[in-house]
């Protein structure tokens, strides 16, 4: 281990900072905010996520009381509160989009309008969404023996908290917001380890059982009383490439899921392939073709075999 002194201390942490201050070295992943503009926050967006989950499921996070006297007055605080910092982050998102178009002129007036009329938007979806995701709990509850209360699932079940943030994230994308919603899918993959991208397609009534490692991709299409466990891969296969042999982006290229699937642990769908209504998939499955509607894929019976003195390890 090298010992310096403090001159040489100085000097080494001197050659760090001339370093990093080199455009061409921080150019490509720096991003500079103009004058004026607010910068989009993880953090903030933290606090607005929490927020609309104490509005969708009041009396379980958050300070509310149900009382029927008080209940307008809590909703209507939190409401004025959450738009205000959804508003905010919106503005931050649009201010942040221009740079990476490179608009010369940033009309910030403009964009302030736009922001508060998308959050003000977005809030009235907000019932709709509590009564979607009262569907999802329901799902959740009805089929997974192991669940004693709809509170438990609630609070503890991290399906619950990644499809909440997904519907919370689609809405926003169906605003046209640009980075917030794959910011807010991305803040609850890290949490809970299942990805689903913003931009897909969910229906009602949707269940993840333990979810870890569960992936639906961006375009996918997903119907009615679905339910996937931890591990499913709804996935692309290889992207084709345009001229310059670069991967085509926006083409559909996930599977589509129509009513009453499920998918057990592990297995693999990939492509813009259909899996028919009523079908059951099972564990550890790799699946690239259409599938009619009632049907059944598992993996072949296996073998038993006896082994004696260590033979077969």
């Amino acid at each position: 281990m090298s010992t310096f002194n403090d001159q040489h201390i100085a000097e080494t942490l001197q050659k760090a900072v001339n370093g990093l201050s080199q455009k061409e070295s921080y150019g490509k992943v720096c991003h500079e905010h103009r004058l004026g503009e607010p910068s989009v926050s993880i953090e903030k967006m933290g606090v607005i996520v929490n927020k609309i989950r104490e509005i969708l499921f009041p009396g379980y996070f958050g300070n509310t009381t149900l009382d029927p006297v008080s209940i307008n007055y809590y909703m209507g605080v939190y409401v004025d509160e959450l738009f205000e910092m959804l508003s905010d982050q919106i503005l931050a998102g649009l201010c942040f989009n221009c740079i990476e178009r490179n608009e010369a002129e940033p009309d910030v007036l403009g964009k302030m309008n736009c922001a508060r009329s998308t959050a003000a938007t977005f809030i009235a979806t907000l019932p709709e969404l509590r009564r979607k995701l009262a569907a999802d709990v329901d799902a959740a509850f009805l089929g997974d023996p192991a669940a004693k209360s709809k509170g438990e699932v609630i609070f503890c079940y991290p399906a619950i908290r990644a499809i909440s943030s997904y519907r919370i994230a689609h809405e926003l994308l169906k605003q046209e917001v640009p980075l917030i919603p794959r910011m807010i899918a991305e803040m609850a993959h890290s949490e809970t380890g299942i990805d689903i991208h913003p931009r897909a397609e969910i229906g009602e009534s949707f269940t993840i059982d333990h979810g870890t490692g569960t992936v639906i991709g961006a375009t996918c299409i997903i119907g009615n009383n679905v339910k996937l466990y931890q591990g499913v891969t709804l996935g692309a296969k290889s992207f084709p490439l345009d001229e310059q042999g670069n991967p085509i982006k926006g083409i559909p290229r996930h599977p589509i899921l129509e009513d009453d699937v499920i998918i057990y642990a592990q297995a693999t769908i990939l492509g813009r392939i259909t899996i028919g209504k009523g079908s059951v998939i099972g564990g550890n499955v790799w699946v690239t073709n259409d599938l009619p509607p009632y049907s059944k894929v598992v993996q072949f019976k296996p073998k038993g075999l006896k082994f004696a003195d260590g033979a077969g390890i």
